[in-house]
């Protein structure tokens, strides 16, 4: 493959919201610039960039992919990115192995919800950015109204530079505002397409809309402006200019117009990249959590994990972007993030899941290698003894948890080795055992994305296990005081058991979780037996009285008791300690506790009513409000029982455009008439026997 300068490299990201034809814009460019050989199609299963059998499967994109193509001289590297908001995880790590992004709006919808959530990331980022209206050749898209919409949430820097010719399927073409010139398309597929002048019935409109594109660039740059006033119009490569320093500047956000599916006006989107996107070299110097890089080939090397893919038959590959120096294939590195050394498995560029060999691979370059063995997503590699750590990557924690149960032994025994491949892949996924509840927890980002694990769990590693709502890790307590005796007797011909205790139990503050004090005087218990006596308690408390959950929050006096020579021993007093925890948690007002959550709910100040009512109906409690940006912030506490089914929910009360974190706060006393339920539910899955709870 042929050697590019630095500065001939463009790495761009490809993102908008799921279905607005990412991947088929991908497919377009691979084939127009020659990379491939015919227009691959999603509904075919046979696009470069969504490989994986689930994507194929489901028709959506649920991971990033690389690929790269040529085109007028330059190489570009595309990441096409997910776009809904289960996975956006991923696109939100991939932005920072590009320095563009192109946003595809679709025609008929217009701007979504994971159209709204990149640009969020875009900005965060601070890429400049081209804007695409695809999918002009559907059924009632429309051009006016999506441009309506964009102006709307995009602002007056969103302008277009081009016209569609036709509507729905008698889109045609375009009229190129910076060239005035217009192209029309075949409709094969082909991308052939012939240039012509601008349709006379379109001529009145592209001229107004010149002169709004010309006004602004002119408006980004003084010397522009003088020429601007000075001759009444801007030269096609003065447009470039400045619209190129415009868009890099984020002042500017050229708006493009295409069908990808049917291939018309892609390729003046591939003359957009690279005539106005920036080259590594113009990015500029990234700064790090350590250290300043320049992107220079003079460099010491170093780059960015950014995704990791991990396969059960070719093992781990490391997608890394390269911000300085160059690196050989069989070099060793040092992980600055975890200050390890790394020997690279080679070096290789990603076509999809295709991997071609790569010689030294320089500054700005997006390259592969594999095997890496303690490096992971977010890690920075440098040579060794630089002084350079990119900033880690931030993944959202999950939202939605389940749990889960290997179907047979076999599945038990290999779950384990599962569980790491895929969590090295997907760092926003947690399996994890429950130590209140001895359940194996799953949780993501979404009910899709555990969906999507549990079947790579049975496809890629042969592991199947049954998916279930997770048990809620309630405990037991105390409200009031008791003063009771455990006595355990037992004579059996030979050598009896005996062993006698007095105790008393009280509560302790609440989220304090047990004390033993020994008050024991006279000798009336030895020694020898006291800590018999408290493990006995101990392993009592695991499975309280009351719904058969671990009793916590109370304290417990050893103050008396009896014992004999002879048949008093460590088990005889393990078993009386433990017959009079149970005297003593019935006889002290014994109740219920449930987890409480913290809970921020992110969604457009729309929903907020519905949000609210939802979560009051849920027994939540708003604790507050607050504002980011075009979002609002409620913040509640609400019991982790009534939150298992809010993810489904807030997407059906929000389509899809609210968001929320959840982590533990503390436990509180559950209500009475739903301990009576928590009770029934203990005696059916067997924690605690019917005589038990009639006692």
């Amino acid at each position: 493959m042929k050697d590019y300068d630095v500065d001939k490299i463009r790495n761009v990201a490809v993102v908008g919201h799921g279905s607005s034809g990412k991947t088929s814009l991908t497919s377009a460019f691979l084939f127009n610039s020659g990379a491939t050989s015919r227009l691959l199609k999603v509904d075919k299963g046979n696009t470069v960039t969504d490989y994986d059998p689930d994507e194929i499967e489901r028709n959506i994109s649920i991971n990033s992919a690389v690929c790269f193509t040529e085109w007028n001289g330059s190489k570009i590297n595309f990441v096409d990115c997910p776009g809904y908001t289960n996975f956006l995880w991923d696109t939100r790590a991939s932005l920072r192995a590009v320095d563009a992004g192109l946003v595809l709006v679709c025609g008929v919808a217009g701007v979504e919800v994971g159209t709204e959530k990149v640009w969020e990331m875009l900005e965060e980022a601070k890429l400049p950015v081209i804007l695409i209206i695809n999918k002009l050749d559907r059924e009632n898209s429309n051009y006016s109204r999506t441009m309506e919409v964009i102006h709307q949430f995009f602002g007056r820097q969103a302008v277009s530079v081009q016209l569609p010719i036709g509507e729905e399927e008698n889109f045609t073409g375009v009229v190129d505002l910076i060239s005035k010139k217009a192209f029309i398309f075949e409709k094969d597929e082909s991308g052939k397409f012939k240039e012509e002048e601008i349709p006379e019935d379109m001529k009145e409109e592209a001229e107004k809309k010149i002169e709004e594109l010309t006004e602004m660039v002119a408006e980004n740059d003084e010397q522009l402006m003088e020429k601007y006033f000075e001759n009444g119009e801007l030269s096609s490569q003065e447009l470039i200019e400045g619209l190129k320093k415009s868009i890099f500047n984020r002042q500017f956000f050229p708006v493009f117009v295409a069908s990808a599916l049917m291939n018309i006006a892609t390729q003046p989107i591939l003359d957009g990249i690279v005539n106005f996107f920036p080259s590594p070299v113009e990015r500029g110097e990234i700064e790090g959590e350590k250290g300043t890089t320049k992107p220079s080939p003079d460099e010491p090397f170093s780059a960015l994990v950014f995704k990791t893919i991990s396969d059960p038959y070719t093992g781990r590959i490391s997608l890394m972007r390269i911000f300085s120096g160059k690196v050989n294939p069989d070099a060793t590195v040092t992980n600055s993030s975890k200050d390890i050394t790394e020997k690279l498995g080679g070096l290789f560029f990603m076509k999809g899941k295709e991997q071609i060999p790569a010689g030294q691979a320089k500054v700005g370059d997006i390259v592969a290698t594999a095997k890496l063995k303690g490096t992971s997503t977010g890690d920075t590699l440098c040579v060794k003894g630089a002084s350079v750590k990119f900033s880690s990557i931030v993944f959202p924690e999950p939202s939605i948890s389940f749990a889960i149960e290997p179907k047979t032994r076999a599945d038990e025994d290999r779950i384990s080795q599962a569980v790491h491949r895929i969590t090295e892949e997907d760092p926003t996924v947690r399996i994890e055992r429950e130590p209140e509840t001895n359940e194996l927890i799953i949780s993501g980002n979404g009910q899709l994305h555990v969906e999507i694990i549990i079947d790579r769990l049975k496809k890629r590693y042969d592991v199947n296990v049954a998916l279930k709502p997770p048990k809620i890790p309630y405990k037991e307590t105390i409200k009031g005081k008791s003063d009771v005796q455990g006595k355990y007797k037992k004579q059996t011909g030979g050598r009896g058991q005996y062993g006698d205790v007095k105790i008393k139990m009280e509560p302790l503050p609440r989220g304090q979780d047990f004390e033993f004090e020994d008050k024991i005087f006279g000798g009336s218990i030895p020694r020898n037996y006291i800590p018999s006596i408290e493990k006995g308690i101990q392993e009592a408390r695991k499975k309280g009285v009351v719904a058969g959950y671990p009793a916590v929050g109370f304290k417990v006096i050893l103050y008396d008791g009896s014992y004999h020579d002879v048949d008093s021993s460590d088990i005889a007093f393990k078993i009386a300690a433990s017959m009079a925890f149970k005297k003593g948690m019935k006889g002290a007002k014994p109740t219920m506790l449930e987890p409480i959550m913290n809970i921020e709910v992110y969604s457009p100040e729309a929903y907020m009513g519905d949000i609210m009512g939802n979560l009051n109906g849920r027994r939540g409690k708003v604790q507050g409000m607050e504002q980011k940006g075009t979002l609002r912030i409620i913040k509640a506490v609400v019991p982790m029982a009534e939150m298992l089914d809010f993810e489904p929910t807030l997407t059906s009360i929000t389509g899809g455009r609210g968001s929320y974190l959840m982590e533990f706060s503390h436990y509180e006393e559950v209500p009475g008439q739903l301990q009576q339920k928590i009770v029934s539910d203990a005696v059916k899955e067997g924690r605690i026997k019917p005589e038990e709870e009639e006692k």
